[in-house]
């Protein structure tokens, strides 16, 4: 069975068994939602994730139901959307919730965090672990409602003016870096910048600064990164995968019809499979048009790698010692992170490690 289809029929299959649909459809009036994205629609496979979501909503309930998608600073801010959910100025959002670290560190762990979870184990802890629901505890506090819409795997680790050949290179290196990573990276003397996707060209043309990281190949390249940075590494050890959320105002899901809010369920599920597979997809060839527009494809040097994963354990150590929402749910996180790599590590780590070096 088509998803499509599925969606459009599963929110209704029990009612409709019961044979009182079409009454419990009516009892339920027009809505009409505003979704803010976080992000600009030149980015079509992320900003396009919110426009699936529309568009399973719309499809489901027959157009009774209708999601509008506003780019970021259409309606609020990219960084404002947790404000104006809180404030009611709108409904939903689609955003990395790792913006929103400095309001709490704890939102971090609803997105990315260096030397955390790849997607498919980030999907396991959501679904099958203790995730969605700690989460949600922690959600309640802003009267915000989160589901799962879009990951983007594994990331690449940026553009750079200059080669870095040492953690040393990193000192003074003004760097735009999402989120919560920043913590990390300064402690290597790096200046981390948190700068929307829209900007980041321009603040890497003007020097504004060193070096931006995004997302991978697909997105780098319609931003054009390459254009003012050559140096390309990997791998983006601050996101191992990027989970994006749906944060929908507490109230207004809670005033839908148990069926309209299995549609938004279902809606947001669908379209976080459909992101997670257009990036996988399209960074391969991406990838092989920025090396052949002049990238220089690199590997972060291992002193790098190790100088940012001591400095994360103390970032966390330091954060379990004042952020007590932060210990509790990185907590249940890092010890499915550590059975998750075990067992991976055996069975697809070594499998992926021989496939990548034969010739297909």
């Amino acid at each position: 069975m088509e998803r499509r289809k599925f969606l459009k029929n599963a929110g209704l299959a029990g009612i409709i068994a019961a044979g009182t649909a079409p009454a419990i459809v009516g009892a339920q009036q027009a809505i009409r939602w505003r979704l803010a994205s976080s992000f600009p629609k030149s980015l079509e496979t992320l900003f396009g994730g919110a426009e699936t979501f529309a568009k399973n909503v719309t499809e489901a309930t027959g157009g009774k139901f209708t999601v509008s998608v506003h780019a970021a600073g259409e309606l609020v801010p990219a960084f404002g959307v947790v404000d104006a959910l809180q404030q009611d100025t709108i409904e939903c959002a689609h955003t990395a919730p790792y913006y929103f670290f400095g309001k709490d560190e704890t939102f971090a762990l609803d997105c990315a965090i260096p030397f955390g979870m790849n997607a498919r184990q980030m999907a396991a802890w959501m679904n099958e672990g203790n995730g969605m629901k700690l989460l949600r505890e922690f959600y309640a506090q802003f009267n915000i409602v989160n589901f799962m819409m879009g990951n983007s795997g594994a990331q690449m680790g940026g553009w750079y003016r200059k080669e870095i050949k040492s953690v040393a290179d990193l000192n003074g290196l003004k760097i735009r870096i999402g989120g919560f990573a920043g913590r990390v990276i300064s402690k290597l003397g790096a200046v981390p910048q948190n700068i929307p996707a829209g900007e980041i060209y321009q603040a890497l043309e003007k020097g504004t600064v060193d070096a931006a990281e995004w997302i991978g190949p697909y997105d780098d390249l319609r931003l054009g990164l390459h254009k003012v940075a050559k140096n390309y590494y990997y791998p983006a050890w601050w996101e191992g995968s990027t989970q994006f959320s749906l944060l929908v105002n507490a109230k207004a899901y809670n005033g839908l019809s148990k069926e309209y809010q299995s549609i938004v369920r279902q809606a947001a599920a669908d379209a976080h499979i459909e992101v997670l597979a257009r990036y996988d997809a399209r960074n391969p060839t991406s990838l092989k048009q920025l090396i052949a527009e002049g990238a220089k494809l690199q590997r972060l040097p291992k002193d790098v790698m190790d100088a940012a994963f001591k400095a994360s354990r103390e970032v966390y150590a330091e954060l379990n010692g004042k952020n007590p929402s932060w210990k509790k749910i990185y907590g249940d996180y890092s010890r499915f992170l550590a059975d998750a790599y075990q067992w991976q590590g055996i069975a697809e780590g070594s499998y992926d490690q021989y496939m990548a070096a034969q010739k297909l």
